[in-house]
């Protein structure tokens, strides 16, 4: 499902004025990224109609949306508190939602499914725990039919733990219906788990938006940001894990390897993030190292910053970044369109993509 969003708008509350200029296909995920304060919470309140902008408009899919108040507008949200109903079950819950649906949603069946509620359905709410009340508020948002979902910072209030084993069901379940999604969050590990584009928002003003490896590869953390710099990569399953559980992976016809693919098939693509301090850089092919990925690169951009320098490398396609010491670059008298060696100290695999 895709269809366009028009965000022209400004909106003040005190201080704070959030202005909004945008104009794209919505399809995927589009997650909305940046600082506490930013204005990500009030840009998806005037897009579901709880707030009005000051000036400007909202129209998806050629339905202006500004004027319309929330029962009329197509979107389901999911909130940090899952805001489900005490007083009915599970199956209450959803029930609910399904007799208010629109046609053409998915069905009670399929959601159930998706999510994993069938042992969840014969339970009070409040028997739940933070992750699978999560996983009742996302299926009853989809079983409303909605043009577009809304997903305010849903694993905000989650653990680690709990967060890690929403993720999964969430990803799956965001792909298999193709809903067009905004998904906030300052969390940058779910916009790389997640997102296919990102909006960075700061001070209330889009700072990037695009394709959420573009996105993070040029993305330089802001104070109050959390994250660091690094890229996303996409790479090839070539072997299933060997004896130590390693799977070596296909990086634009480099190898690299990676704990944690049981079960992924020969050829499936993974999504993989690599922070920019988890790479060193070598001038000559390193021997005799545990560590155990060498990517053979070309330096495209050395940016000196203060004690530091950053480095933008091209891997035969795919790009790393790299943050070392000015002093280390200038003790092996580094240069853009230089060729040298990329070790990757470590990879987190974020997933199928």
């Amino acid at each position: 499902m895709s269809a366009d969003l028009v965000l022209d708008l400004t909106h003040r509350r005190g201080d704070f004025t959030l202005s909004v200029e945008v104009s794209r296909p919505a399809m995927g995920v589009t997650g909305i990224f940046g600082p506490s304060g930013a204005g990500k919470t009030t840009l998806l309140r005037l897009i579901a109609g709880f707030d009005r902008p000051d000036r400007g408009r909202i129209v998806f899919d050629g339905e202006d949306w500004t004027g319309l108040p929330p029962s009329r507008r197509p979107v389901g949200t999911v909130f940090q508190a899952p805001r489900l109903f005490p007083h009915l079950s599970v199956r209450g819950n959803l029930d609910y939602a399904v007799k208010r649906a629109a046609a053409g949603g998915p069905g009670f069946a399929d959601v159930v499914e998706a999510l994993d509620l069938a042992p969840l359905l014969d339970r009070r709410t409040h028997t739940l725990s933070g992750g699978e009340a999560q996983r009742v508020a996302l299926g009853r948002a989809l079983m409303t039919a909605p043009r577009l979902l809304l997903l305010d910072e849903p694993l905000a209030a989650l653990d680690a733990e709990r967060k890690a084993a929403i993720l999964p069901y969430l990803g799956s379940a965001l792909k298999r219906f193709a809903i067009p999604a905004l998904y906030v969050s300052h969390s940058i590990d779910e916009m790389v788990r997640l997102a296919d584009r990102i909006m960075v928002l700061r001070d209330g003003r889009v700072a990037a938006f695009g394709p959420a490896a573009a996105v993070i590869e040029g993305l330089d953390p802001a104070p109050g940001e959390g994250f660091e710099a690094g890229v996303i990569v996409e790479a090839a399953v070539a072997d299933r894990p060997n004896a130590y559980g390693l799977s070596r992976l296909d990086l634009a016809g480099q190898a690299l390897t990676v704990p944690g693919l049981d079960g992924v098939s020969e050829g499936a693509v993974v999504r993989l993030r690599i922070r920019a301090r988890d790479v060193a850089i070598a001038t000559q092919r390193p021997e005799g190292l545990s560590i155990r990925n060498v990517i053979e690169v070309r330096l495209l951009e050395r940016r000196d910053r203060g004690v530091h320098a950053d480095l933008l490398l091209d891997a035969g396609g795919p790009h790393l970044r790299a943050r070392i010491t000015r002093e280390s670059a200038d003790a092996l008298s580094l240069v853009e369109g230089q060729t040298v060696f990329a070790l990757i100290k470590t990879v987190s695999l974020e997933g199928l993509v």
